[in-house]
């Protein structure tokens, strides 16, 4: 079993869960994942790994709740315990031998480019990092960000709070100030890692996309993260999660999301119905 050490809400419906898991914390690295299952008779679902304390022996994850799971989760408190935490997953992201890069998050995926961020800082790169959020209310590990970042610009879709506008068009205003990236590393919702990589494309900057979000059963069993890059097939979770941008098939990969989204939608308003009924 794995316990809940601490348990803190960052916004509303994304909290923060550092789990008691040595032998998982002493093999992390930043971009892998884990697969969790809340009970015994629950679904396993992939989260991408967000901290790690090989010392405390603990992971850090952080979790949106949008699904019947993450629903299950967030019922959970500290001391409690996860039936299942197994990883690391995937393949670490590689952040050696870079000079200057730039890391785009949006949203809940800030919490993935957190610790990839941090690695590339710690490897001796100059980091600039364009985080987006809806609004104010919605920022999360600002200073985190802060910490570990030469140049941090913060927007939000409606200007409550840092630049108001879209983190591509941040991006690209750093790219024609004179910025020479050796690489940018984008990870957030799937439109906004397509247009990242559309944007850097036309200046031929190396980028590398996580796509995690597009995981599902975390083994390759399933095939619900099959995308095309470069013409040939693979799957997010076990030949990723990150991929050149400018080579995968935004089209299918976007396509394959929604139909995952909305699969999800349904799944989670009919736990709570049966939720409901329970209780009546």
């Amino acid at each position: 079993m794995y316990r809940i050490v601490r348990k803190e809400a960052l916004r509303p419906i994304v909290t923060l869960y550092e789990i008691e898991a040595p032998l998982v914390a002493k093999k992390a690295q930043p971009g892998q994942f884990i697969i969790l299952r809340v009970d015994e008779n629950g679904e396993r679902i992939p989260i991408t790994i967000n901290d790690y304390n090989p010392e405390k022996g603990t992971v850090t994850i952080i979790v949106q709740t949008v699904g019947s799971t993450t629903e299950k989760l967030s019922h959970l408190n500290e001391g409690d315990c996860l039936h299942d935490f197994v990883g690391p997953l995937g393949k670490a992201t590689e952040t050696e031998g870079k000079k200057k890069v730039c890391v785009v998050g949006g949203g809940v995926g800030c919490a993935i480019a957190y610790p990839v961020l941090k690695k590339f800082h710690d490897c001796g790169a100059e980091v600039h990092a364009v985080v987006g959020f809806k609004s104010k209310d919605f920022v999360i590990l600002e200073e985190d960000f802060q910490k570990s970042s030469d140049k941090l610009i913060v927007c939000t879709d409606d200007g409550s709070y840092g630049r108001k506008g879209l983190v591509t068009e941040a991006l690209k205003d750093l790219i024609e100030e004179g910025n020479q990236y050796d690489e940018v590393f984008a990870i957030g919702p799937m439109v906004m890692m397509k247009f990242v990589s559309l944007t850097t494309q036309p200046y031929g900057i190396p980028t590398t996309v996580s796509m995690s979000p597009i995981m599902i059963d975390g083994t390759g069993m399933c095939g619900g993260c099959r995308l095309s890059v470069g013409g040939e097939m693979k799957f997010a979770c076990v030949d990723g999660p990150d991929f050149d941008g400018h080579k995968v098939d935004w089209n299918l990969a976007v396509k394959r999301n929604q139909m995952y989204a909305e699969f999800e939608k349904h799944k989670h308003e009919e736990t709570c119905n049966l939720f409901k009924k329970e209780v009546q």
